[in-house]
């Protein structure tokens, strides 16, 4: 297996005979440096694989990644970094709503006429007003949020609270709540937010204790909630709690310990990677077994950009000229399914799929359906 993290590459414009670089910027540092090395995984076994295939058009691809440690500025000066020196064809996987969106409020992304695929965030902000450069393969977190939504009010749960991360993410999803709230006649009996790359949690779990919800709706990444949740749980009540896709239910369980985090329901993007019942999930399992480290496991994160990659690589075989604008134009009406899963793309839509499903952490953190 190619090393995660690739050196740097400079050299003149991108030609024929060279190695197809794909850069990905992702947090493989700091709160969310468990989704960033899941978010590697699944791209780098795929490519390793189509690798040994014999690459594309008998071109090998380069998977150059970057460190941002979910730092905004480093996303922003790394992405330069890959399209400047590097000579990336294509940015993959991304995380961080606020991150991407520095992204385009700076023109990168449309200065280099570059597509970004597969991006760890449902962000409407990423969507809408519509930009050609971003791909997106998962739901937005409207539509997350509206089943999470739903799901309580069918239950008999209407005082609602929620807990966000204070920043471009969390109001993103703060606000899909908001509207699915309103669409059932109801408000959030409380808001509690916690500052980006922290667990400072405290003062949330305060506010909304205070307020006594039946539910709880998280939108926030894995060490907060699990701070949360544990913290939650120590005041003695037991509301049920809801998280958005980006948490990892294996990250919860170690943080917090699988007693602590069972029962928590999470919404999901992607198919259920634990089963071989869908051709592409068990394709999935049997490369992440071939090309992965010995003790990888199945995880949504790492499915969720395999199929990103298998996306990415569709896209350059389709291509009539293996560089940005032929990717680009590839893509535009790539009309896809991956093994079970399929991705629709067209001249102004970039979201490729509407698919949500909801799971809940049972014992020993596993994911049930």
């Amino acid at each position: 297996m190619t090393a995660l993290v690739a050196a740097l590459v400079s050299g003149p414009a991108i030609a024929q005979t060279q190695d197809i670089v794909i850069g990905q910027v992702a947090p493989l540092s700091g709160v969310l440096a468990d989704t960033g090395r899941e978010m590697v995984l699944g791209g780098q076994i795929y490519f390793d694989y189509i690798n040994a295939k014999g690459g594309i058009k008998g071109r090998r691809i380069k998977h150059v990644v970057k460190d941002d440690g979910y730092q905004v500025e480093k996303t922003v000066a790394l992405t330069q970094e890959l399209l400047d020196k590097d000579n990336a064809v294509a940015l993959f996987g991304y995380a961080g709503t606020g991150n991407i969106g520095q992204l385009l409020q700076d023109g990168v992304l449309a200065k280099a006429n570059v597509a970004l695929i597969a991006p760890y965030t449902g962000s409407e902000t990423l969507r809408s007003p519509f930009n050609p450069y971003i791909f997106h393969l998962r739901a937005g977190y409207a539509d997350e949020t509206r089943v999470m939504v739903d799901y309580f009010v069918n239950n008999g749960m209407k005082r609602i609270a929620v807990m966000y991360q204070d920043d471009a993410f969390g109001k993103a999803g703060l606000a899909g709540i908001e509207v699915a709230l309103k669409q059932q006649g109801l408000k959030a009996v409380a808001l509690g937010n916690y500052p980006k790359n922290t667990d400072d949690v405290a003062q949330a779990v305060k506010t909304i204790a205070a307020a006594d919800p039946q539910a709880i709706a998280l939108i926030s990444v894995n060490k907060s909630s699990a701070a949360f949740i544990r913290q939650y749980r120590a005041t003695g009540k037991s509301p049920l709690m809801f998280n958005i896709s980006v948490v990892n239910a294996q990250a919860l369980a170690r943080i917090s310990g699988a007693e602590m985090v069972r029962g928590v329901a999470i919404t999901q993007v992607v198919p259920y990677p634990f089963s071989d019942v869908i051709p592409v999930v068990k394709e999935y399992q049997a490369l992440l077994k071939q090309y992965g480290p010995k003790d990888a496991k199945p995880s949504y994160t790492s499915f969720e950009e395999f199929l990103g990659a298998k996306v990415l690589v569709e896209g350059l075989k389709r291509s009539k000229t293996i560089s940005r604008e032929g990717l680009m134009a590839a893509l535009v009406s790539l009309n896809f399914d991956t093994g079970g899963f399929q991705v629709t793309f067209e001249p102004k839509n970039r979201v490729g799929s509407s698919f949500v499903d909801i799971t809940v952490i049972g014992r020993d953190g596993k994911l049930m359906r």
